[in-house]
């Protein structure tokens, strides 16, 4: 058998008939006029087989059939709210969520603490999770089947299909020991083309990164002669030997401040680095989404 073709007009007009248990006083609560409402329960009773209401004495009551249908009836109008009007709620406060953040390396001395600082103030019963910053547009895979909630990084071009939020700009920089044989001031364009550098290659088939992608627009060379996988190894490595290497001022600071190295200028005018964080269209509405999206976004404007 078919479905019967129930529209929500008529579903509600039904829902009040089954419980006003009167023509009269559903036409009122719905705006109508008493013979518009009778066109429709004749149509219900049509559709379902049952009178649904039929009169006793004076007044109107409901069949077997009909008192059946008021919890069904009341359920599928929920259902249709749901779903017209989505409910999202959401605290950070008792939220047991668990939450997953796609990031470089390069961030995590700097920027991913001060994430962790302020989530674990808002949400100390949910759970965060930091992964490493797929290559080669895995990431937005990830966002579009739900595995990742956000993406922060610093691409020249975004992929367009994903939602964006600028949180800060960065420049770029050059990082050496102290006491280096290039001395302070000195990075030129030519001593940095024939200077040995050291380079991170997270992803050692991605092709260039944003900063070579910056060297190649500059039309600036670096000889590299040492690589590593990891960010983080960048700094030690410079304090044993003549290296330099080319990174952002936020990432370069956060070091100067620790380790015997010093900050360089980049020899050449470059563009300021511009961080991001994506999203995919299926949590834009999301409270919880919005919720750390902000978080995200005070946790980059107190470090910038």
């Amino acid at each position: 058998m078919p479905t019967p073709n129930f529209d929500t007009h008529l579903l509600r007009t039904l829902h009040l008939l089954l419980t006003e248990c009167s023509v009269s006083r559903t036409a009122e609560r719905l705006g109508q006029s008493q013979p518009a409402v009778s066109v429709a329960l004749r149509r219900l009773r049509a559709l379902t087989g049952d009178p649904l209401l039929v009169r006793s004495g004076s007044r109107m009551v409901l069949t077997s059939h009909g008192q059946s249908l008021i919890e069904p009836v009341a359920q599928a109008l929920c259902g249709i709210e749901q779903v017209l009007h989505p409910v999202d709620c959401f605290n950070p406060a008792t939220t047991r969520q668990h939450f997953r953040i796609c990031t470089p390396d390069y961030l995590s001395v700097f920027f991913v603490p001060a994430i962790i600082e302020r989530f674990q103030a808002q949400a100390p019963l949910a759970t965060l999770e930091l992964a490493h910053l797929q290559a080669d547009g895995g990431y937005s895979k990830g966002l579009e089947e739900g595995a990742l909630d956000l993406v922060i990084g610093n691409w020249r071009s975004p992929e367009q299909h994903l939602h964006l939020q600028p949180l800060c700009d960065d420049d770029l920089v050059c990082l050496v020991r102290n006491g280096h044989p290039i001395p302070r001031g000195a990075l030129t364009r030519d001593a940095y083309t024939h200077a040995h550098h050291l380079d991170v290659l997270t992803h050692p088939t991605a092709g260039h990164g944003t900063i070579g992608t910056e060297l190649a627009r500059s039309g600036l060379h670096r000889n590299v002669t040492t690589t590593l996988p990891y960010f983080c190894l960048a700094p030690y490595a410079l304090v044993r030997s003549d290296l330099v290497f080319t990174t952002t001022r936020a990432f370069a600071r956060h070091y100067a401040e620790l380790l015997p190295v010093r900050i360089e200028p980049f020899p050449v005018l470059a563009e300021p680095l511009r961080y991001y964080q994506l999203w995919h269209a299926r949590a834009h509405r999301s409270h919880a989404s919005r919720w750390l999206r902000g978080l995200v976004q005070a946790a980059a404007q107190a470090i910038a």
